[in-house]
């Protein structure tokens, strides 16, 4: 189809019913009457000759074909509303706008103290939310805007991404203060094998990793929990003598509410490498390219400070 037979604003209207679902919301997101995002969508179904979307219980689920064109159209768009702004700037200290970042349980512990009071002293009017990083559809989320940073250790969004390295951190032993193995400057394999341990699923990170690598190593550990998640890691913890190996910054901010201790791991396990990824449509965007900038200053451990798209 010739681009000149078509008119653009109806791949706005198709570009925010991907986003809101249903024709009310768009309806309200443009400005716009329903009848008249419903004509839109009438008049851009004619002119592709597909349906494009299709009613549903959960609102307007898109067909392959509309969900093929969703990030192309995306691009075009955002590129070009870069473009018209291309004289903007960003204020954080005036700014309203609401990022979204997409993190772990153990992520949230550790960025959100220091982000929050980061944009309290520079951003006052500047608001996140939070999402996983685990749900299925974080890429789509990404490409289309609706997230705007990940951070944390995430294989899947190692290519098509935008990534800076903020720092690196080793993996260590997590008990109680009066642990018997506490007692010790250094635990040896023996006693760290013959420990029971508490081992960490952790879905949709990197760190499964400490896993693989003990079992590469051929320890046999002695699991007598498993969870899915960091959150109650540091309670269970300080009220029994299981043991877990952690990243170390995640037991540096769990250690002294819950009186915990760390060891070094006896064994070499692969040092974890923190970023942060975003999509290519934002990453010209004014206020996003602060919002980077101010993750990288709290949290950059002051090496290579370089962004590069991975293939």
């Amino acid at each position: 189809m010739e681009l000149a037979r078509l008119d653009l604003n109806l791949l706005l209207v198709f570009h925010h019913l991907l986003r809101e679902k249903r024709v009310s919301a768009v309806a309200s997101v443009l400005g716009m009457s329903q009848p008249a995002v419903s004509s839109a969508l009438g008049r851009l179904r004619a002119s592709l000759g597909d349906e494009l979307f299709l009613r549903t219980q959960r609102g307007m689920a898109p067909t392959p074909y509309a969900l093929q064109l969703a990030e192309p159209v995306a691009t075009a768009l955002d590129g070009l509303q870069q473009a018209l702004n291309v004289r903007a700037s960003f204020d954080p200290a005036s700014s309203e706008r609401s990022f979204t970042l997409a993190m772990t349980d153990v992520g949230e512990m550790y960025f959100l103290p220091v982000l929050v009071e980061a944009l309290v002293q520079s951003a006052p009017g500047v608001t996140l939310q939070v999402v996983s990083v685990t749900q299925s559809g974080l890429k789509e989320d990404m490409a289309s805007g609706r997230v705007d940073l990940a951070l944390g250790l995430l294989p899947q969004l190692q290519a098509g991404f935008f990534q800076q390295s903020l720092f690196r951190q080793p993996y260590v032993c997590l008990m109680r203060e009066g642990h018997p193995l506490a007692k010790d400057m250094a635990i040896t394999l023996s006693n760290f094998a013959a420990a029971s341990h508490v081992r960490v699923i952790a879905a949709g990170t990197g760190h499964g990793r400490v896993d693989e690598a003990l079992e590469r190593q051929g320890l046999q550990r002695r699991i007598r929990l498993t969870v899915p998640h960091y959150v109650a890691l540091g309670d269970v913890l300080g009220h029994s003598d299981l043991i877990a190996t952690v990243p170390e910054r995640f037991a540096q901010r769990v250690t002294g509410p819950f009186n915990l201790t760390t060891c070094p791991l006896p064994l070499a396990v692969d040092r974890s490498v923190i970023h942060q990824f975003w999509h290519a449509r934002l990453h010209k965007d004014p206020g996003h390219q602060w919002l980077r900038e101010l993750v990288a200053q709290c949290f950059g451990d002051g090496g290579k400070a370089n962004a590069e798209q991975m293939d």
